[in-house]
């Protein structure tokens, strides 16, 4: 087996407070982050550190929570359990403050703390595609993002 080892750093974290829903990031990143607010969505690449062991990191296959009778592999899945942790979320943008290097976002599927390391703005034209194929039992999902994002569980 051919393995590297790469330097993945920080660039800030998930912040949930009485105000909202934030992605702060690190004052060194903040320049960064010009322009961001022309957009609506930003894909935030973060790491399920809470999920970062070497139980998890060992775990292949799952059973989906959105399809708790099938048994998929880790890359037919969202699950966080997999050989590296990097999970992905498309968010809606509420507001950009770069000075404080706060995005206010709707939602995001990350808890309190959870470390951010990159943030993609979402371009339609290479983010989605025309017609893409899913598995049948799969269907019943929404054919588009929910308006209110994707969140924790209550």
């Amino acid at each position: 087996m051919n393995r590297k080892i790469f330097n993945i750093f920080s660039i800030g974290f998930v912040k949930r407070d009485k105000d909202g829903i934030f992605v702060q990031i690190n004052e060194s990143y903040r320049p960064a982050l010009k322009q961001l607010d022309s957009f609506s969505h930003v894909i935030v690449v973060w790491w399920a550190d809470k999920f970062d062991n070497d139980k998890n990191r060992s775990i292949l296959q799952c059973a989906p929570p959105y399809a708790k009778d099938k048994v998929t592999g880790v890359f037919a899945s969202r699950s966080p359990q997999r050989p590296n942790p990097v999970s992905i979320t498309t968010c809606k943008i509420l507001d950009v403050n770069q000075e404080k290097g706060l995005i206010k976002i709707e939602n995001i599927d990350a808890f309190d703390e959870t470390p951010v390391i990159d943030l993609k703005a979402y371009f339609p034209v290479t983010d989605r595609v025309r017609e893409p194929k899913i598995p049948e039992w799969l269907t019943n999902w929404p054919e588009w993002f929910p308006d209110g994002g994707i969140g924790l569980e209550d």
